[in-house]
C-alpha cells in the first residue's frame, strides 16, 4: 500500500478520503491546521500552515490529495497555495489530486462552465477561485505532473453528507444529473471515488465530476 497525503485533512472532504483510505491499509499523513476531533486509528496528523508542513511530507508521498476550501485564511491564496503542492507533488513523483468545485463543471458539452455564467453573490468569489486552481493545472502545471481536477456534484457538502453506498458514476467535465434532473453525491462516495481512483489511475491530466 501507498503513502497518501491528504491536505486539508480534517475538513468534510479531506476527513472522509483520509477514512477511506486508511481503511484500505495506506499509510495516511492529514495535513491540516487542526486536531482532528476524531482521530481515525493509524493516521499520522501533521499541522501547521500548509506551507510549513507539505514541503516536509509529500517528497515521501505516493499520492496527494488536496481538499482545501478558499475560506478562512485561505481566501484569495488557494491558486499559490495549489501552485507549491503540484510542483512538490511532481518533484516527489506523486499523482496529485485537486478537489474543486461543481462550479468547474459544463451543463452541457461546449457549453460555458457553470463558475462563467450567473452564480448568487453567496457563492460567487469561491465558485471563481476554485475555478482558478483549475486554470492554474491546465495552464501552469509542471509538464511531468500527473494530476486530476475532481468536481463533486452540485448537492455534496457536510450540509447534505448522505450515506456511504459504495455506487458512484464519473464523467468529464460535463456535470452529471439522475433521471429525476439531481446531483448528488455523499460524503463518503465522494471519498470512494478518490480513493479508487488512487488505487487503480483511469484519467491523467483530466477535469472528472462524481455523482450518482
Amino acid at each position: 500500500m501507498g503513502t497518501i497525503v491528504v491536505i486539508g485533512g480534517t475538513g468534510y472532504t479531506g476527513s472522509n478520503v483520509v477514512r477511506e483510505a486508511a481503511s484500505r491499509g495506506h499509510q495516511v499523513i492529514s495535513v491540516s491546521r487542526s486536531q482532528p476531533k476524531e482521530p481515525v486509528e493509524g493516521v499520522r496528523y501533521e499541522t501547521g500552515p500548509v506551507e510549513d508542513v507539505a514541503p516536509k511530507v509529500v517528497p515521501d508521498a505516493d499520492a496527494v490529495v488536496a481538499a482545501l476550501s478558499p475560506r478562512g485564511d485561505m481566501e484569495g491564496r488557494l491558486v499559490e497555495v495549489y501552485g507549491l503542492l503540484a510542483r512538490l507533488s511532481a518533484e516527489a513523483g506523486a499523482r496529485y489530486l485537486q478537489v474543486g468545485g461543481f462550479s468547474s463543471l459544463r451543463p452541457a458539452p461546449g457549453a460555458p462552465r457553470f463558475a462563467e455564467g450567473e452564480i448568487g453573490e453567496q457563492y460567487r468569489a469561491e465558485a471563481l477561485e476554485g475555478e482558478a486552481t483549475r486554470v492554474m493545472l491546465v495552464d501552469a502545471a509542471p509538464a511531468d505532473l500527473d494530476w486530476v481536477f475532481v468536481s463533486p456534484a452540485g448537492a455534496y457538502g457536510a450540509w447534505a453528507a448522505g450515506e456511504r453506498t459504495g455506487t458512484y458514476r464519473v464523467g468529464d467535465e460535463v456535470a452529471l444529473f439522475d433521471d429525476e434532473g439531481g446531483s448528488n453525491i455523499s460524503g463518503a462516495d465522494f471519498a470512494l471515488a478518490i480513493v479508487d481512483e488512487i488505487d487503480t489511475p483511469r484519467h491523467h491530466r483530466e477535469h472528472i465530476g462524481v455523482a450518482y
